[in-house]
C-alpha cells in the first residue's frame, strides 16, 4: 500500500481546505464567510461535507480511507445515524462502508450547552475492486464533520482530468444537507445531479437557509453553470424576520449572486409541503413528549393569528417568491422559479408523512431528487437548455 497525500486536486463540493493537527477538513464555506457568523449551528452545518467527495483515477484493487469524524448525539434524543461513505466507480455506485472511531459532540438542546468527547481515527475500507484504471469517487458523510488523515491504495493515485460536465451550485436548509437521507450519494441534491449528469456543489446548510449576506458572496464567487436557491423553511423554523424584511432581503441575495453570475440559469424554489408550517408561524421546536419511545418530532410554537402582523408561514413565502422572481424576470430572463410542492405535495406528504414533522425519510429524498431532475432538467426545464 502507498500514501497519496490528500489534497484540493484530489477533492470536489468543498470551497475551503482547513489544515489541522490530524490532517484536512473540508469546508463548504470559505474561511472569511465563517468568521462573519459565531452561530454555532452553521459552523457545525457547513462543516459537515455534504456532496464533498474524494475524486481520483487508479488502477487500484484496495483502498483505504483515515478519517477523523465528529459525530453530533442529543441529550434524550435517540442517536443519529452513523455517517456512511460511498463509493463510486467509473460513475456506478460500488459500495458504502462506516467509520470506525471518531469525537463525540454532545448537545443538550434544552441549555443550547456542547461538549465534545474525544475518540482516535478511524478507517474506511473498499476492497475487491475491478482490476484495470478507473475514476474512483469516495463520497463523505453529509451529517458528521470529517478530518481526512490519510489515504493508502496498493496502485498510484492521480487527479481525474476535467469531464467537462456542467456545476451546479445549490442552496438550501438542512432538507438540502440531506437529512435524514440512506446516504451521501442519495440526499436529493446528490441524486438529482446524478441523473441530470452534472458536477454537485452541495451549500445546503442545516438550519442556516437564511439568506446571509456571507452565503451568497459565496456563491457569488464560486464558478457555477446552474443555480438554484431554496427559500424559506429556515426562516420559518427560526422565526427570523417578518415579511417586511423577507422581500428585500430575498433582492438582495439574488442580487449579490447575480453579480458574479450575471447570466447564468437562476432557479428559485420555494418550499416543500411542511404541514405544521404551512398556516402556522414559527418558530420550530423539538417536542420531547415522545422521547420514551424513541421519536423525537417537532411543534410549531406560533399563533396562525400573528400573519396579520406580518409573521411568515410557508405559504405566505410561497406567494411573495412567486411575486418576486415575476418582477424581477421581466428583466432576468435566466431566472425561474419552482413551487416546491412540486416535489413533495399534500399526496407525498399522506403517503410519505415527514416522520419528525420537519424532515423527508430516505425515500422521500429519493422521490424529491428524481422530480427535481425531471422537472427542472426535462423538456421546458428552468436547466433544460443551459
Amino acid at each position: 500500500m502507498q500514501t497519496t497525500p490528500i489534497t484540493a486536486a484530489l477533492l470536489r463540493g468543498a470551497l475551503d481546505l482547513e489544515r489541522t493537527e490530524r490532517g484536512l477538513r473540508p469546508h463548504r464555506l470559505p474561511a472569511w464567510a465563517r468568521a462573519q457568523c459565531a452561530d454555532s449551528q452553521l459552523a457545525m452545518a457547513e462543516a459537515q461535507p455534504s456532496g464533498v467527495r474524494l475524486v481520483f483515477r487508479t488502477r487500484a484493487t484496495t483502498i483505504e480511507l483515515d478519517a477523523l469524524r465528529t459525530k453530533t448525539a442529543y441529550v434524550g434524543a435517540p442517536p443519529r445515524p452513523d455517517g456512511v461513505y460511498d463509493l463510486r466507480v467509473d460513475g456506478r455506485f460500488a459500495g458504502r462502508a462506516d467509520a470506525t472511531g471518531g469525537n463525540v459532540l454532545e448537545v443538550d438542546m434544552t441549555t443550547g450547552s456542547a461538549e465534545t468527547r474525544p475518540g482516535p481515527v478511524g478507517t474506511v475500507r473498499f476492497a475487491e475492486l475491478p482490476e484495470g484504471a478507473k475514476d474512483i469517487e469516495i463520497w463523505l458523510p453529509y451529517n458528521e464533520t470529517t478530518e481526512l488523515v490519510a489515504l493508502r491504495t496498493d496502485a498510484p493515485v492521480e487527479p481525474v482530468r476535467d469531464s467537462g460536465r456542467k456545476v451546479w451550485l445549490h442552496h438550501g436548509s438542512s432538507i438540502s444537507h440531506g437529512s435524514d437521507a440512506a446516504s451521501p450519494t442519495s440526499t436529493w441534491p446528490a441524486h438529482a445531479a446524478s441523473l441530470g449528469g452534472v458536477e454537485l456543489i452541495n451549500l445546503g446548510l442545516g438550519g442556516s437557509a437564511l439568506l446571509d449576506p456571507f452565503t451568497a458572496r459565496a456563491m457569488r464567487d464560486t464558478p457555477a453553470d446552474l443555480i438554484s436557491v431554496k427559500i424559506g423553511i429556515n426562516i420559518v423554523n427560526a422565526d427570523l424576520m417578518r415579511v417586511r424584511a423577507f422581500a428585500p432581503a430575498v433582492h438582495g441575495f439574488l442580487d449579490t449572486i447575480r453579480e458574479g453570475h450575471p447570466t447564468t440559469p437562476l432557479l428559485v424554489v420555494s418550499p416543500l409541503l411542511c404541514p405544521i408550517h404551512e398556516d402556522t408561524p414559527g418558530p420550530s421546536a423539538p417536542d420531547f413528549s415522545n422521547l420514551d419511545e424513541g421519536r423525537l418530532q417537532f411543534v410549531a410554537m406560533g399563533d396562525p393569528a400573528e400573519r396579520a402582523a406580518g409573521k411568515l408561514t410557508l405559504n405566505v413565502i410561497r406567494d411573495e417568491l412567486d411575486r418576486l422572481v415575476k418582477q424581477r424576470s421581466a428583466d432576468d430572463p435566466h431566472l425561474y422559479y419552482l413551487d416546491g410542492r412540486s416535489l413533495y405535495g399534500e399526496k407525498d406528504s399522506a403517503e410519505l408523512p415527514l416522520p419528525d414533522q420537519l424532515h423527508p425519510d430516505a425515500a422521500t429524498h429519493l422521490r424529491i431528487g428524481e422530480r427535481f431532475a425531471g422537472r427542472v432538467w426535462g423538456a421546458g426545464g428552468a436547466f433544460a437548455a443551459a
